[in-house]
């Protein structure tokens, strides 16, 4: 395998950046601090999903049985139970695709989740890379990806611009020989799931993540699944170990994929649009001193540009505010900083620090 080079059709490698900086670093260990530097939900799991969690513990002398697990994620997007995977979290169907899949040049495309890529590396593999442009709003052009990658990563909506891809444009990226990933970790906070793929039978290659982590606050335990054909799930399903999702974490997949944990998840992907809209019109006051959101957004994060972001960082982390910094994503650099969404209380207090550092 070769690196590719700067001159192929906009891919781009570049070892330097800590690809394994995640947004937990910035609050671990920290004590009174408002965490939004992590994207999962506030105030989850919910008490429903903890009961349902605390009643499988019963169970646990037994080896752990995926099968009602899988087949109620097949029901939830209307596909058979052998275009499944589930897998303890989105994380680990990133090493089980860099290990099982037996592809030459992988592209990944920026700025975006980084676990990929370093699984990929991990893995052996020399990954090119396709930066989008912040000029373009970091939209994707299918014209920038290498028409010999075999293998392709997009997140959608994406981490951490927020950006929401047209499923039609993910879909150009479709052909015969290739692996087109699609993360879709935060596709249900974004109201009727506009531009989805999953369930989609009809793209070839097409190989969707989904995790449970984010909305129904279940990162410890780690919990997400994979739709693809059945062959490709049968490939990862023997790189997995025996017994990979605790049973614990198939009740919560199994709970939160039936029609009321829907309807809820719906309900709140609302909240947090709303939410979005007010801190994004919040920040507009913020204009004069360089600071600028990524529009429109449709995750439940907001990517920022400010002057100095490193040092308004700090200055915000000793006002009691964690946020993530921008600079360990390919495509970004020190001047960025990616923000949760949070309620409306949350985020005037945050607007007023910033007043309080900017001077608005």
């Amino acid at each position: 395998m070769r690196t590719p080079t700067e001159s192929e059709a906009g891919a781009e490698y570049d070892g330097e950046l800590d690809l394994r900086h995640h947004g937990d670093a910035e609050v671990r260990g920290a004590v009174g601090i408002t965490d939004l530097a992590v994207n999962v939900r506030a105030d989850t799991p919910p008490a429903w999903l903890k009961r349902h969690i605390a009643a499988s513990l019963d169970g646990l002398a037994a080896y752990p049985d995926g099968r009602a697990a899988r087949a109620a994620v097949a029901k939830r997007h209307g596909v058979t139970p052998d275009r499944v995977l589930l897998t303890s979290g989105a994380a680990e169907a990133f090493v089980l695709l860099a290990r099982a899949l037996k592809v030459r040049q992988p592209v990944v495309v920026h700025p975006q989740f980084t676990e990929p890529e370093a699984a990929l590396r991990d893995a052996g593999h020399a990954v090119g890379r396709v930066l989008l442009r912040e000029e373009d709003g970091f939209r994707l052009s299918g014209a920038g990806v290498p028409k010999e990658a075999d293998l392709v990563v997009i997140g959608n909506p994406t981490n951490p611009t927020s950006v929401l891809h047209p499923a039609a444009s993910i879909t150009e990226l479709a052909r015969p020989g290739r692996v087109l990933v699609v993360d879709e970790a935060f596709m249900d906070a974004v109201p009727g799931e506009r531009e989805a793929l999953a369930g989609r039978t009809d793209v070839p290659g097409l190989v969707v993540l989904r995790s449970l982590t984010k909305t129904w606050g279940l990162a410890g335990l780690r919990i997400g699944y994979v739709l693809s054909d059945p062959e490709t799930i049968a490939a990862l399903s023997r790189a997995q170990p025996l017994w990979p999702v605790s049973s614990p974490a198939l009740a919560a997949a199994e709970a939160c994929v039936a029609p009321a944990a829907l309807a809820e998840a719906s309900a709140a992907a609302l909240r947090v649009a709303a939410d979005r809209a007010c801190f994004l019109g919040g920040l507009r006051e913020f204009a004069p001193f360089g600071v600028r959101a990524v529009e429109p957004a449709e995750g439940p994060f907001v990517l920022l540009r400010a002057p100095g972001a490193h040092t308004l960082r700090e200055r915000l982390r000793e006002r009691g505010f964690a946020l993530r910094r921008g600079d360990t994503f390919p495509g970004l650099g020190p001047e960025w900083l990616r923000v949760a969404v949070r309620d409306r209380g949350t985020t005037d207090r945050l607007l007023g620090a910033l007043r309080g550092e900017l001077g608005g």
